[in-house]
């Protein structure tokens, strides 16, 4: 288990504040976690991430088992050494990315064959092989392999996969304890939008001996409605001595709920992904820098936002460099959105602690 204090909890919801540490690195909640998936934020380094002020970052086993290989990871001491980032790391499993190489995969009972996309060679994961990987990877909180069905997929296929999700937490736990060193391994729960299945399978991971709780299986089809009538339900089930945290989900809107539910982490390529495409979060939602309108708008990207860009340069200079297709185009706007996003989970952490999160909460949802 990770040794986890709750700082504060909000007494009109199950929002809380939370500190734990790992490798000597605080980590205090609500946190996100910037997506770095072959071992780097797109267009950011590990330089970056510390200025910004993370501590954590995610990584994809998938990805870094394929490219650079586990033998380099290995060679390098792990992935902290491998990319110079002084923070904590947790590395995703791998079977969202899996499951969803429709045509290039084959599932079974015992793990899941599927083809690389790089260059198009057969691979296998099973759990326990997951977890040696993770581990020579040097991940500080490593997943379980699990199945990650669609949001439309009928349930008795939904109820299927979680069972076979139970199966692969048994086997990766038993491989975990068997050298757990200073890692920390999460299980991860599914269901759909299936209450009773969300609370079958939540009982069956929260009964095994993993450090933290992961909802997965969310933002992966669903509505909004319905991924909010989910974590309502499960919120209150959440073992409170353990961290919880929501896969792959990461909107200010997203946030707000699933911080009133009681979770504590969060990690999306959402902030980097749209950079790509040109949109900022701003404190009036989202915007295009593409458009022409901020061509010749001298103010920054948003008065509000105190990040380095904001600072120092204008929406028209941004919009120039994403017409050109320049890459500094992308990086100084990803840098603005990961800083929206950080002080967003930072004023929310405050909100709490100072008992005002509703408050928070509702502010933002009208501006949002």
């Amino acid at each position: 288990m990770i040794p986890m204090t709750i700082k504060a909890k909000d007494s009109r919801t199950l929002a809380r504040v939370t500190e734990f540490t790992l490798r000597g690195v605080k980590i205090e909640t609500p946190q996100f976690m910037p997506v770095g998936t072959r071992g780097a934020v797109k267009t950011l380094d590990s330089a970056d991430l510390h200025e910004l002020g993370f501590p954590i970052v995610l990584g994809n086993t998938y990805h870094l088992y394929l490219k650079p290989e586990s033998d380099v990871l290995k060679e390098h001491g792990g992935l902290h050494k491998f990319t110079g980032f002084q923070g904590a790391m947790l590395t995703d499993s791998g079977g969202f990315q899996i499951f969803s190489l429709e045509g290039m995969r084959k599932l079974d009972a015992h793990g899941v064959t599927f083809r690389s996309v790089y260059d198009g060679s057969e691979h296998r994961f099973e759990p326990k092989g997951v977890v040696q990987i993770q581990r020579a990877i040097g991940a500080d909180i490593m997943m379980c392999l699990d199945e990650c069905p669609p949001g439309d997929a009928p349930r008795a296929y939904i109820e299927k996969s979680m069972q076979l999700t139970h199966r692969w937490a048994e086997q990766c736990v038993e491989e975990f304890l068997s050298d757990p060193g200073d890692q920390h391994l999460f299980g991860i729960f599914q269901g759909g939008v299936h209450l009773d299945l969300r609370e079958q399978s939540l009982k069956f991971i929260q009964d095994l001996p993993f450090s933290g709780i992961a909802i997965g299986g969310l933002s992966v089809g669903e509505s909004r409605e319905d991924m909010g009538r989910v974590l309502t339900h499960v919120g209150p089930l959440l073992d409170p001595a353990r961290p919880h945290y929501l896969m792959g989900v990461g909107t200010p809107h997203d946030f707000l709920t699933a911080i009133e539910c009681g979770v504590d982490l969060f990690d999306c390529v959402m902030p980097t992904r749209v950079a790509r495409h040109g949109r900022a979060f701003t404190e009036n939602g989202q915007i295009n820098l593409l458009n022409a309108k901020y061509r010749t708008q001298l103010a920054a990207i948003d008065d509000a936002c105190d990040c380095r860009v904001c600072q120092n340069y204008s929406a028209s200079y941004v919009h120039h460099l994403l017409r050109m297709k320049e890459t500094t185009g992308q990086r100084l706007l990803t840098w603005h959105n990961l800083a929206f996003f950080k002080r967003f989970l930072d004023a929310a952490r405050e909100s709490i602690m100072t008992s005002q999160f509703p408050e928070f909460r509702d502010h933002w949802r009208q501006r949002l």
